[in-house]
């Protein structure tokens, strides 16, 4: 029998796999396609306090290996979630994280201060770092101070261990990572999507209607496989990897790396069971290989 729980500290995880958040809906959207019981946990749809449109159209962008994105968090906030979402939730046997968002600082604490008296959470997840919302954006991941200060706010509220969300897009992401850490970070996932755009060449116009997006997808891997790898050298905090992961092997890089667990986004748009699906190739490499738990390959890169 293979162990494949994931022990952070703060919270065990019966596998290393999660859905990322901005991909999987608020989870139950992909119950009628996979067991959600079957994955480590997911991480439902960025959350402000109250409902977000988000960006005009168009809003995806299909590129080599790769989408880049400009939704721009919309969202339904979080009164609607706690009363027609989580009820539903609440019936699964895995990790519920909320990814919590905020066009201020204070408005993450707000977010996380209301989510604090509903059952059935696990974790949250701070999204300090998308790159995609042009008006009202809160991008604090930018540099340590602020990312500092936000991290250090949503703490003294939180009832709840807190993930910090990293974004590629700074010239040296373990300074800004070390920084969270410092401000009482339980975690870190990273990386979240990288600043993209993409231009109509007949009508010489952005694809976007935001101009800019976030890239995501199997063209990200080797820069998210490279970052998790300098952050995890430095922090003494569980670190989530993310960014282009779409099978087991990909999953298996990442905590070969260091990272804890991973996050799968832009595969779940590719196929509904890709989570299920890395899981079992997970399972199978550890089967073939005679590894009788995950966590004995964590951080065991021959350097």
């Amino acid at each position: 029998m293979i162990d494949l729980s994931v022990d952070f500290g703060f919270i065990k995880l019966k596998n290393p796999v999660l859905a990322a958040s901005g991909t999987f809906g608020y989870g139950i959207e992909f119950s009628p396609f996979i067991d959600l019981n079957k994955l480590g946990g997911f991480v439902v749809k960025g959350l402000y306090y109250s409902p977000r449109p988000g960006n005009p159209p168009q809003r995806l962008v299909e590129t080599p290996s790769g989408l880049i994105n400009a939704i721009g968090l919309q969202g339904i906030g979080v009164k609607k979630f706690a009363e027609d979402i989580l009820p539903q939730l609440r019936k699964y046997q895995t990790a519920i994280i909320v990814n919590v968002c905020g066009e201020t600082e204070e408005e993450y604490a707000k977010v996380v201060d209301f989510l604090n008296k509903e059952d059935g959470i696990s974790l949250y997840e701070i999204n300090i770092s998308c790159p995609n919302v042009k008006e009202g954006g809160c991008c604090p991941a930018q540099n340590p101070e602020s990312t500092y200060s936000v991290v250090h706010l949503v703490k003294e509220v939180s009832a709840r261990p807190v993930i910090t969300k990293l974004s590629p897009n700074v010239t040296d992401i373990v300074e800004i990572a070390l920084s969270a850490q410092e401000a009482g970070s339980d975690a870190v996932s990273l990386v979240n999507t990288f600043l993209a755009m993409a231009i109509d060449v007949e009508e010489r116009r952005p694809k976007l209607a935001n101009i800019l997006g976030g890239l995501s997808g199997p063209a990200i891997k080797p820069l998210a496989l490279r970052m998790v790898y300098q952050v995890v050298k430095h922090l003494n905090i569980p670190v989530i990897g993310i960014g282009g992961i779409m099978t087991g092997q990909d999953a298996l890089e990442f905590l070969i790396a260091g990272a804890k667990a991973v996050q799968v986004g832009t595969a779940n748009f590719v196929d509904p069971e890709a989570t299920v699906k890395i899981i079992q190739d997970i399972q199978r490499h550890c089967q073939f290989n005679n590894i009788t738990k995950i966590e004995d390959i964590i951080g065991t890169l021959n350097e």
